[in-house]
């Protein structure tokens, strides 16, 4: 382990202009545009890969995008871990919002700036690097490995499913290590015990069969985007309860070893409304801000749009609006029953004088996922922790969604440990996304080190 902390050390500007190449590739899987980008990082990680050291390395093909796998079976006995990450990345729009390129890695303030660093290309990055150092000199990891880096993951994983049930035995393992999730806050470490689920729908308000003069037509036709406004309204009651009939239905409520670590955690929420630049706090009454965000359901409108969206003002009744939402889920939620109250919501609520269709994202979708806090594994991830840091991790929830720990969950098998050096205020799927380079040094250590205790506790 000596050695191959002291090759990591030693290429770390490597590392760094590695990082830079490859936040470069613009690899954003939602753009049709895009998907030569998306293959090319594909590609890159690949290339990568094989050059960590002796890794058989195959690209899978899907419907939509490739992922890349590996396969290294060089230390007999030993458990076999599959490590995961994805490298996607969201658009980077609003362009203008962002003081940097967005994919260009730029350092400024002591952090580095672009589309993706954080979310997922420097910590999927930081396991490969943490293997190449252990094939360093001769040397080998002290595990078999997996490795699986897929590039649909920001559109919800729909092509993973089928993948990781035809290749089954490949990526059979004994554990599954996510360099995709991101620890709670920068000054503490943490480890997330839960995730939550994902479903997304977009639905579509029509009014007149094109776009009217306000002043000849509004008063005598309805207007679509007022139309969306009452049922984006409909979705919630004043007090920011989910209206939708049925929807806390296999809600169960906060698990006692959650809601105890909820009560353990050190919550400045000044400081959180500060960060973020929100006036005040707002949700589902009867539970705290981390409760909310971590351990209940919500409906959020991602997009409202329609009509003139340029300079100045031009008098338009639009003839449609569009609204795209995401719902988190949590306990025994289902994606498909979920999206099916919304939907019956929309059709019962929707005004008078205008038409709705209503299109759900099948392959944006995903159960919540949850790994008790006793597991060997997370354990493991701890003891390794404490170890890097100086001080035991925080155990935590997730808000976000990562859809493919289900799939682990079910088809091979396997927990899931969330093993990722981001921090959840590095502004991820927003302009200005940032890593920290101090995080981007100490991760492949860590994941050194705990490949080392997973080795040595069997």
């Amino acid at each position: 382990m000596h050695e191959a902390l002291e090759f990591l050390k030693t290429h770390e500007r490597r590392a760094l202009e590695e990082l830079v190449e490859f936040v470069g590739i613009p690899s954003v899987s939602t753009d049709p545009a895009h998907a030569g980008d998306v293959r090319r990082a594909s590609e890159w990680v690949a290339a990568r890969l094989r050059r960590a050291g002796p890794i058989h390395v195959d690209t899978w093909e899907t419907s939509r995008h490739p992922a890349v796998f590996g396969r290294w079976d060089g230390a007999p006995g030993a458990p076999t871990v599959l490590v995961y990450g994805h490298c996607d990345v969201q658009p980077a729009d609003p362009i203008e919002a962002w003081h940097s390129p967005p994919f260009t890695l730029t350092e400024r303030n002591g952090r580095l700036y672009g589309r993706g660093v954080s979310d997922d290309k420097a910590s999927m990055l930081i396991p490969i690097l943490a293997a190449e150092a252990c094939f360093a000199n001769g040397r080998r990891p002290p595990v078999n490995l997996r490795f699986l880096f897929e590039a649909e993951e920001e559109i919800g994983s729909p092509s993973m499913p089928g993948l990781v049930r035809a290749h089954r035995d490949d990526l059979a393992c004994d554990v599954a290590l996510s360099a995709d999730g991101g620890m709670w806050r920068a000054d503490r470490p943490s480890l997330n015990l839960s995730s939550r689920g994902i479903v997304a729908l977009e639905f579509t308000v029509y009014g007149p069969a094109k776009d009217l003069h306000s002043g000849r037509h509004g008063g005598g036709v309805a207007n679509p985007l007022h139309a969306a406004a009452a049922l984006v309204a409909s979705l919630h009651d004043a007090d920011g309860r989910i209206a939708v009939d049925g929807f806390y239905e296999n809600v169960d409520p906060i698990e006692p070893a959650a809601d105890a670590a909820l009560s353990r955690l050190s919550f400045d929420e000044a400081a959180y409304l500060k960060a973020v630049g929100a006036p005040a706090t707002f949700g589902e009454p009867g539970f705290g801000t981390l409760a909310r965000q971590w351990h209940r359901p919500t409906i959020e409108v991602n997009g409202l749009y329609g009509g003139y969206q340029g300079p100045g003002s031009k008098t338009v009744l639009p003839s449609e609006a569009h609204v795209k939402i995401t719902c988190r889920l949590v306990s025994r939620q289902k994606p498909s029953e979920v999206a099916d109250r919304v939907r019956a919501h929309l059709e019962r609520h929707c005004p008078a004088g205008v038409t709705l269709t209503i299109d759900i994202d099948e392959g944006h979708g995903a159960e919540p996922y949850r790994v008790p806090a006793d597991n060997r594994y997370i354990r493991a991830a701890s003891e390794t922790l404490t170890e890097v840091f100086g001080t035991p991790p925080d155990l935590v929830g997730m808000g976000g969604s990562v859809p493919i720990v289900t799939t682990f969950r079910d088809t091979l098998e396997v927990d899931t440990v969330f093993f990722s050096f981001s921090v959840a205020d590095e502004d991820i799927h927003a302009p200005n996304e940032f890593y920290r380079p101090d995080r981007f040094r100490l991760g492949p250590r860590a994941w050194v080190k705990l490949w080392e205790r997973i080795a040595e506790g069997f």
